[in-house]
């Protein structure tokens, strides 16, 4: 997703994603057909920027329909506990958005308009999304319960200049070479990379890819959790090693949950970041595209691609509709809108995002060689998180363990295969027994 999220903690919302059953539309339940309420997700640098960006949209579309949208921009922190909340109580907006991740977590509840044949021909049809963007909108087997909106992947974005000082002539491609990089960075107060240790939902898309590389799906087949497998132990193992070990990592990260690192990027003093799609937030930091470069997120050896070369998580943001909004036409033909062609060539130009239409892919604003590092990522080399109802809870309790991990790694507390495996065996106790 674009704004990399912050899982949500504790037993409510670990019932309650099992619990939701209602929900209502509009304001108090009481929407209008000539009123709908919406809820966008934090893309931008900040909520104002994405109110900015927004509202001359949905003036837009008032003036086609003479539907109002009322408008709020919900951080990240908050929006998962909030959705849930929603789905509980029948206090909810009409449209939302929804982190893809959370499609089959939040479909459970029954708290979504499933997008059957009939609702996707009336937003203009499923063939008009491309496949990987549909692989992460619900639970295999089921109608999808949400439509893409924004797609991303995960790319290793590196700072020119501090190359250069460093004497580094070509980005890295694979972790070995992460390493060697980072060192030759990591000097006079700067570090080699950034990451968000305290950032629960990014450090499962981080463990995720790295799962993927040592062969661990942190579920099985039959949507058991399975965390404490010789892969995934491994993988979260190498991930906080880059700061407990390698130490190319500040240990001021294992605090950063609001994307400090990219703060940090952008002020020369952390080379490499491994994010969504990043260039808005690099570019209200006064960074220029000319002073940063992408490449594919590394993989062990060789060129990326599917199984163990799987370097990316498929990110986006998808948009949902809950059941019983009292103005479904109108919910209906507001997701039209944000998915029509036009829309998404602005919306996600803006966002620096890719479109999951196949149409507006098409547009020139579309080529850019960034973006080229995206699409193929995502075309070639990415995978959907397990799309299991309990994949929400996976994020906080893994996640957790995750962020635990580094704290140890920030105080100089051993990190060791075994310290590892004990935290995901207790992850792995508080998820629910199938």
């Amino acid at each position: 997703m674009r704004r990399i999220r912050a899982a949500v903690t504790g037993a409510v919302t670990l019932s309650l994603a099992f619990t939701a059953t209602a929900c209502g539309g509009g304001e108090s339940g009481e929407a209008t057909p000539k009123t709908l309420t919406y809820w966008a997700s934090n893309q931008g640098s900040s909520l104002e920027v994405d109110k900015k960006v927004l509202q001359p949209e949905l003036d837009r579309f008032e003036q086609e329909t003479g539907i109002k949208v009322k408008l709020e921009v919900i951080p990240w922190s908050d929006l998962l506990n909030r959705i849930l909340t929603a789905a509980t109580s029948g206090q909810g907006p009409d449209v939302l958005n929804i982190g893809n991740t959370w499609s089959s977590s939040l479909q459970s509840t029954g708290a979504l308009l499933p997008f059957d044949a009939k609702n996707f021909d009336s937003i203009g049809g499923k063939d008009r999304f491309v496949d990987s963007a549909l692989g992460s909108t619900g639970t295999p087997g089921k109608d999808p319960a949400a439509v893409p909106l924004y797609s991303m992947a995960y790319a290793l974005y590196y700072n020119k200049q501090m190359f250069k000082d460093a004497g580094i002539a070509e980005p890295p491609t694979t972790w070995d070479e992460v390493i060697a990089a980072g060192k030759k960075l990591s000097k006079d107060g700067k570090w080699g990379l950034g990451v968000e240790g305290s950032n629960l939902s990014n450090n499962i898309h981080q463990v995720f890819a790295l799962g993927k590389q040592h062969g661990a799906d942190f579920f099985t087949a039959d949507g058991k959790a399975d965390f404490t497998s010789d892969g995934a132990v491994a993988a979260v193992k190498q991930y906080v090693d880059l700061m407990a070990t390698q130490k190319i990592v500040a240990p001021g990260n294992a605090e950063y949950a609001q994307n400090q690192s990219l703060s940090d990027f952008a002020k020369n003093k952390t080379g490499m970041v491994l994010w969504q799609t990043p260039s808005q937030t690099f570019a209200s930091q006064g960074m220029t595209p000319e002073e940063w470069g992408v490449v594919p997120a590394p993989v062990p050896s060789g060129e990326p691609g599917a199984g163990k070369q799987t370097n990316s998580m498929v990110a986006g943001i998808n948009m949902a509709v809950f059941k019983n909004t009292k103005n479904l036409d109108g919910a209906l033909k507001f997701v039209k809108f944000m998915t029509s062609d036009e829309e998404q060539v602005i919306l996600n130009k803006t966002y620096g995002s890719v479109p999951p239409v196949k149409g507006a892919q098409k547009d020139p604003s579309f080529a850019d060689a960034s973006l080229d590092v995206i699409r193929e990522t995502l075309a070639t080399s990415a995978a959907a998180l397990p799309q299991v109802p309990e994949e929400s809870q996976f994020e906080t309790v893994v996640g957790t363990a995750v962020k635990e991990l580094f704290a140890d790694a920030a105080a100089g507390r051993p990190v060791t295969t075994e310290s590892v495996r004990a935290k995901l065996d207790k992850a792995q106790q508080q998820m629910p027994k199938k």
